[in-house]
């Protein structure tokens, strides 16, 4: 245990000095891991943990069920991993909140890709922007299946007035990690967009992510 006590320690300590880059990939895991088991030995699990998924992002974006896949790591362990993917996604989301959407479009996909790209099933976000292009609010409004997510244009409409928005970025994922538009991924954007403008609102784009990478509807020619 005091050993256990001394490395931690000197990890801590090693985080002070450089900072995060002065980590392994497997010492950022075996704290994370350690966080609600102080007394616990966690360097082995850590780096059969990086093993499995290959990077600490990795290890982040998988779900509760894919870490306990490994047989030290039990549902007290994954509190960390959890914690930090959580405070992660905030921070990125706070990052891009009240600025221009076109001096900030790095850190818009930066967190979309973040909080978007491991997701097992389709989600529909929408960004709310004022006239200035300012951000005002992300939030998710419909989880889908595997393959399918239904838009619904009076929720959508509700959510930007609830906001004081005036124009909207419409954005999905793609789990199976396809960046193409499907044909209704397209007609559905249309007609919402059709149905924003009705009550005064612009659909400015419409995201698809995919992994690591994204698609923009308007520089497409697709809106």
């Amino acid at each position: 245990m005091r050993e256990t006590k001394g490395h931690r320690k000197r990890l801590r300590e090693k985080f002070l000095r450089g900072g995060i880059k002065a980590l392994h990939d497997y010492e950022i895991v075996e704290l994370l891991l350690s966080i609600a088991t102080p007394q616990k030995d966690c360097k082995e699990s850590a780096k059969k943990a990086i093993r499995k998924f290959k990077t600490l992002r990795g290890v982040l974006d998988a779900s509760s069920e894919e870490i306990q896949e490994i047989e030290e790591i039990g549902p007290k362990n994954i509190f960390g991993l959890a914690f930090a993917k959580a405070v992660a996604d905030e921070y990125l989301k706070e990052k891009i909140l009240k600025k221009p959407v076109f001096k900030s479009s790095r850190d818009i996909i930066n967190y979309l890709q973040h909080s978007m790209s491991r997701l097992k099933n389709e989600v529909f976000k929408v960004i709310y922007l004022n006239k200035a292009n300012k951000i005002l609010g992300v939030e998710t409004l419909f989880e889908g299946t595997i393959d399918k997510t239904t838009a619904y244009s009076r929720e959508i409409i509700k959510a930007a007035l609830k906001n004081n928005a005036v124009r909207l970025v419409f954005v999905h994922n793609h789990p199976a990690g396809n960046l193409e538009p499907s044909k209704q991924d397209i007609i559905i954007t249309r007609r919402l967009s059709k149905a924003c403008r009705e009550v005064g609102l612009e659909v400015v784009d419409h995201l698809i992510i995919a992994g690591d990478l994204y698609l923009s509807f308007k520089t497409r020619g697709l809106m």
